[in-house]
C-alpha cells in the first residue's frame, strides 16, 4: 500500500507553485570535494551541461551547494562560499530563467545575497537554523520557502551526537519546535527533511525510514535526502559511485511513504521511481 499524497503550494517571489506530485531535486555542488564526485561542478561548460542534463530528465528544482558538509571536508569562508554561489546562480539563470533553484547553505548573510541578488528561490539548511541564530529572522523577512533539516551539531562534530532515546521520535519533536518557531515569525513555506545521515548511524537512519510516513503529522512537505549516501554504500558494501540502485530502492520505499521531494545526484532514475509510484498510488484510488 502507499501512503495517500497530500497536495501542498509553495510560494516562490509571489507566484504559487503547487507540489501536487512527487517533485526531483537535482544536486550540483561547485566544491571542489562534496562526497560524490559526479555531483562536483567547477566550469561554465559543465554547469551549462548538467543543467540542461538535469531538466531533459525531469529535475523540478536544483539545489546548488557551495560548501561541502562531508566531515573532515575543507570548510571555506562566507565570502569564498559566495563568490562561489554568485557564479553558478547567473550561469544557471542565464541557461535557465524559469528554473526554480534552492541554494544549499546554513549562513543566513549568504541565503539573503542568494534570495535579493542572484535569483534563488528556496533556501535549504542542513542544521535547520542552528548553526547560525540570524537564520529563521532572514528567512521570515525573505518570504521564501525553507528546508528545515534536522542535524545535531555540526559536520565535524555530528557523528559523535547519535545519542536518541527514540530516534523518529525525538526528531518528531524537534521539527515541531523549529517549525512553531518559524511560524511565529511568519515563515508560511517550511519543507521538512529528517536529516538522513546527519546525526544518526546506520541502524537509526533505517530506523527513521521505517517511520517516515510520522513525519506527515508535521503538515508540511517532506524532502528525502539519502542520494549515494553511506546509509546505502555500507551495507551494500561498495562506494558512493556504485550506489545508484540502492539509492532507487530507497527512495521508491520514500516515495510509499507519502514523500514530496526526493533530493538526489541521478534526476533520471528518480523521475522514473516518481513516475511508477504515481501509477500505483492512482490504481490504487480504483481499487
Amino acid at each position: 500500500m502507499t501512503q495517500p499524497f497530500k497536495t501542498y503550494s509553495l510560494n516562490l517571489h509571489g507566484k504559487l507553485v503547487a507540489i501536487d506530485r512527487p517533485w526531483v531535486m537535482g544536486i550540483i555542488n561547485v566544491t571542489p570535494d562534496s562526497f560524490y564526485s559526479g555531483s562536483r561542478v567547477n566550469d561554465e561548460r559543465t554547469l551549462v551541461a548538467r543543467v540542461r542534463q538535469m531538466i531533459a530528465d525531469g529535475a523540478d528544482i536544483i539545489d546548488i551547494g557551495a560548501c561541502s558538509t562531508r566531515p573532515g571536508s575543507e570548510q571555506v569562508d562566507a565570502q569564498g562560499e559566495m563568490k562561489r554561489l554568485q557564479w553558478a546562480l547567473g550561469v544557471i539563470r542565464r541557461e535557465a530563467a524559469d528554473a526554480i533553484l534552492s541554494v544549499d547553505t546554513y549562513r543566513a548573510s549568504v541565503a539573503r545575497r542568494c534570495v535579493e541578488e542572484w535569483g534563488a528561490d528556496v533556501i535549504n539548511d542542513i542544521s535547520g537554523g542552528t548553526i547560525d541564530d540570524e537564520m529563521f529572522t532572514t528567512v521570515a523577512q525573505l518570504q521564501v520557502p525553507y528546508v528545515l533539516m534536522h542535524m545535531r551539531g555540526t559536520p565535524e562534530t555530528m557523528s559523535s551526537l547519535t545519542d536518541y532515546q527514540n530516534v523518529a521520535g525525538d526528531v518528531l519533536e524537534w521539527m515541531a519546535r523549529r517549525i512553531d518557531h518559524l511560524r511565529q515569525l511568519g515563515v508560511a513555506d517550511v519543507i521538512v527533511d529528517p536529516g538522513f545521515g546527519f546525526a544518526k548511524n546506520l541502524e537509526q537512519n533505517y530506523q527513521l525510514m521505517a517511520r517516515l510516513n510520522a513525519f506527515h503529522i508535521l503538515d508540511a512537505p517532506l524532502l528525502v535526502g539519502v542520494s549515494r549516501k553511506r546509509m546505502i554504500y555500507t551495507p551494500l558494501d561498495c562506494g558512493p559511485e556504485d550506489a545508484l540502485i540502492g539509492t532507487t530502492v530507497i527512495n521508491t520505499i520514500a516515495l510509499m511513504q507519502g514523500a514530496h521531494i526526493l533530493r538526489v545526484h541521478d534526476v533520471k532514475a528518480a523521475a522514473e521511481a516518481v513516475k511508477l509510484t504515481t501509477m500505483l498510488r492512482d490504481c490504487s484510488k480504483n481499487d
